[in-house]
């Protein structure tokens, strides 16, 4: 029997799906099947509405080797492992004459742990075990909570978070789960055969398809110790995610809270003196930390590197300690020794990493209102990480619907430790990119509008003429508006405002739960919703409750984001420009993300409204524009209401 083609492999897994073929598809496809058979690396940005899960399921299991899919979103995750990678394996069965297995696999913190639901959480404050099930009132919401995960484990198959609907708080979930440094490992623990973390990683080994998230594939990548089975085909989903997410995996943090949560696991189990050495250094650290002040440190005060070389060699000596005392009279000692082990190994990790001081390295202060101080330290670049961990001994694919920023991909290449495309050398991956378009029609489905009479947006203050305008276009528009605004303080201020101006329902973000928020906008087409950063990238609309898309103003990040300015700074001191390489690029990601949110389906029409003057005026502005869809671009305010009231009435004529 002849091997089956990939069109043929490709028409039979769109038509099991129910969707359309798409000339984008296709091409996405033949791509992804050239980089995997040629062991090379593909960048390739796919519009919304391609379909591009198909464009790389499809040549991926038809390649017949193990691949793993990293996405950044938990939607992503159940869209392939509940709906297309059942159907398509289905539709591709016959022709392949074999049954592709799939498997999804997360960190371990997401599964339900027997050993915490029925043993109990190591107790900080007191000897002995802590039982949350009588300690917490039934009539209390966390009581309610750890009834119901009770229940739940004895009918659940994967132990998966994600899997329990309703959800259940942190807090629930924190009482019976556990990470993977406080875990005894399954050959210690007395409900090893049953883990439902282990039996994960189980079916992802013998899967040919494993479904991932960014955070497992960056601790793959940064750990060394492997987590991921092998494979010879990795593919990243929402791929301008990834460098945030890495990123995110590679930072360590460091507060007093957390150190004082050390000290007092680790008290009960080392001898007297160790366990005051590290109290004595907590104190330290904690003093220390009462006079931070938010911001960089470009060099660690000697106060502060006093009391981290403090804390990092008592939490040396307590780690010995640990290994080499038992205590007969501390019930379930292995879990309660684990647990501290967990705590100091972290502490005693995050003050070496500082005071050895790397020059790749931004260490800085923040201060939170609720939580206090914390001292953090992240990665000046992850490119190198990414270049060495990612582009070796495996196939490559990045995709998204946002990767090619200001016209190439070379800006996104470089992110992820890419050299230039095209460009030859003995060590350097070789990739290239390609965009396969959108079945959308840009010009005509939308308008890009920019308000270049307004003044320029300053740091602070309140900007009258921005919220004027807002309110004429949302009046305009009927409703029907999603505010993307770059501060949760501006969201707030345009929510209040507009709902004082308005007859219009004006929804704000943390007044309810996201999901709720953007069930509740879809339902309602007069409805508005605004909100901040979640909202960029997070909601799929499509239809005529969002046809106007307004940003407030560029998304630069905050001058004062230490890592932001560190990275800047870096591109700047080695001869690039760093505004364009860091700020510019940032924010292109951003609004390309948030552009995308209007045109979700071949009927929606509407505007995407920029209030801020220098998207027009500046420099940087054609770059900007360039990484936004290609609607039809204008500036007269007066074209822009038209628009949108005529977009309104030809929604409301058809009854939506």
């Amino acid at each position: 029997m002849t091997k089956p083609s990939l069109p043929e492999l490709l028409h039979a897994a769109v038509t099991a799906v129910g969707g359309a073929e798409r000339p984008g598809q296709a091409a996405m496809a033949e791509a992804v099947a050239e980089a995997v058979d040629d062991q090379s690396h593909l960048l390739v940005q796919a519009g919304t509405g391609t379909g591009k899960s198909l464009g790389y399921l499809v040549p991926a299991l038809a390649h017949g080797e193990r691949v793993v899919v990293a996405t950044a979103t938990l939607a992503l995750q159940r869209q392939l492992v509940e709906r297309d990678l059942p159907r398509t394996v289905d539709a591709l069965h016959p022709l392949l004459r074999r049954r592709p297995q799939f498997a999804m696999l997360k960190g371990r913190s997401n599964y339900l742990c027997l050993h915490r639901l029925h043993e109990g959480v190591p107790q900080d404050e007191e000897e002995g075990l802590f039982d949350p099930f009588e300690a917490a009132a039934p009539s209390s919401k966390l009581g309610q909570d750890l009834i119901r995960l009770r229940d739940w484990s004895d009918e659940t198959e994967s132990g998966d978070r994600d899997d329990l609907t309703p959800g259940v708080s942190d807090r629930a979930w924190a009482q019976v789960s556990v990470s993977s440094r406080e875990c005894l490992s399954a050959s210690k623990c007395a409900y090893g055969a049953e883990c439902f973390a282990e039996a994960a990683r189980e079916r992802a080994k013998l899967a040919d398809v494993v479904v991932t998230n960014h955070a497992l594939l960056a601790i793959d990548a940064i750990e060394g110790a492997p987590v991921l089975p092998q494979h010879e085909v990795l593919i990243i989903d929402e791929a301008h995610e990834l460098v945030s997410r890495v990123t995110g995996a590679a930072t360590g943090e460091l507060t007093p809270g957390q150190v004082n949560r050390a000290v007092r696991r680790a008290a009960k189990l080392v001898n007297e003196k160790a366990a005051d050495a590290l109290q004595t250094a907590s104190e330290g650290f904690e003093r220390v930390m009462e006079l931070a002040l938010p911001g960089r440190l470009e060099e660690v005060p000697e106060d502060l590197n006093y009391a981290l070389l403090a804390l990092r060699d008592a939490a040396r000596t307590v780690i010995s300690a640990l290994g080499a005392t038992r205590d007969k009279s501390v019930q379930d000692e292995d879990a309660v020794r684990k647990q501290a082990l967990a705590s100091v190994e972290s502490i005693h990790g995050v003050a070496e990493r500082i005071t050895q001081g790397s020059e790749y390295d931004v260490v800085w202060f923040e201060r939170h209102d609720r939580f206090g101080a914390s001292l953090r330290v992240a990665p000046l670049s992850v490119s190198g990480l990414l270049r060495e961990k990612l582009f070796t001994e495996r196939s490559v694919v990045l995709t998204s619907a946002t990767l090619k920023l200001g016209g190439d991909f070379n800006g996104v290449g470089a992110s992820l430790g890419l050299a230039p495309e095209g460009t030859e050398g003995e060590d350097l991956p070789q990739w290239k990119g390609l965009d396969v378009g959108s079945p959308f029609d840009y010009p005509k489905q939308g308008i890009l509008y920019v308000a270049r009479h307004l003044a320029t947006p300053g740091r602070e203050g309140s900007r009258t003429d921005m919220l004027d305008e807002l309110a004429e276009l949302v009046e305009a528009a009927g409703g029907r508006t999603l505010g993307l605004f770059s501060s949760m303080r501006a969201a707030q201020a345009a929510a209040e405002e507009l709902r004082g101006r308005l007859d219009k329902p004006i929804l704000l973000q943390g007044e309810e739960t996201l999901g709720e928020l953007i069930k509740n906008f879809a339902a309602d087409p007069e409805t508005c919703l605004f909100g901040t950063l979640s909202l960029w990238q997070g909601v799929d609309v499509p239809g005529a409750s969002c046809q106007l898309v307004v940003m407030d103003r560029i998304p630069f990040p905050r001058p004062d984001d230490p890592l932001m300015s560190a990275r800047q700074k870096a591109v700047e001191e080695a001869g690039g420009n760093g505004f364009m390489a860091v700020a510019a690029t940032h924010a292109a990601l951003l609004m390309a993300q948030g552009a995308g949110r209007l045109v979700r389906a071949t009927g929606d029409k509407g505007v995407v409204a920029v209030l801020d003057p220098r998207l027009a005026n500046a420099r940087y502005g054609s770059y900007l524009r360039a990484s936004l869809p290609d609607f039809w671009y204008t500036t007269d305010r007066n074209q822009a209401r038209r628009s949108l009231a005529a977009i309104d009435a030809a929604a409301k004529a058809d009854g939506r």
